[in-house]
């Protein structure tokens, strides 16, 4: 089957306007109701409640899954129970709704350094370099995370001990 050059320019432009109403939304046209349950879910993160916050910004999401500010704080309470992965893919997340997002480019850097995917956090710092005019904290703070390295945890020494061998006198069969 063969299409024609206006047939393919109007499929074009029909899936040029399709892919902009699925566009990201300004976050003044965020559901308010969703803005609602992201601030009950700051409220929780703050107080260390982490899993209500999780809930909250879960609902959040689901009243408006345009909120990459849910995301975001998704995000940062991964990283603060010591999940990076997850924080990275709730930061990717958001910066699908927001390529240009700052704040998702050094959280998501800031995580990749946790992992030890320091080459990649590199490549948000130099993005998050081209879309700073001047200096921006979220610059300086991926840029001190990348140069303190992956944290390495500590294993204590008791927790590698090897344990003691007993040994049994070998039977004898009479």
């Amino acid at each position: 089957m063969r299409f024609s050059p206006p047939a393919i320019a109007l499929s074009l432009a029909l899936l040029t306007v399709a892919s902009v109403s699925h566009s990201q939304r300004p976050d003044a046209q965020v559901d308010p109701r969703s803005l609602a349950l992201l601030n009950e879910g700051l409220g929780f993160a703050g107080a260390q409640k982490y899993d209500d916050a999780i809930n909250s910004f879960e609902s959040s999401l689901a009243g408006d899954p345009r909120n990459r500010q849910a995301f975001i704080h998704l995000a940062h309470v991964a990283q603060k129970q010591g999940l990076p992965g997850k924080a990275i893919r709730f930061y990717r997340e958001a910066l699908l709704i927001e390529p240009n997002d700052v704040a998702a480019l050094a959280g998501q850097g800031d995580a990749l350094v946790q992992k030890g995917a320091v080459a990649k956090a590199r490549e948000n710092l130099a993005r998050i370099k081209q879309l700073c005019v001047a200096t921006c904290a979220e610059q300086d703070k991926l840029a001190a995370a990348i140069a303190k390295g992956p944290v390495v945890p500590v294993i204590s020494a008791q927790a590698v001990q090897p344990k003691p061998v007993v040994s049994e006198a070998p039977k004898v069969k009479n």
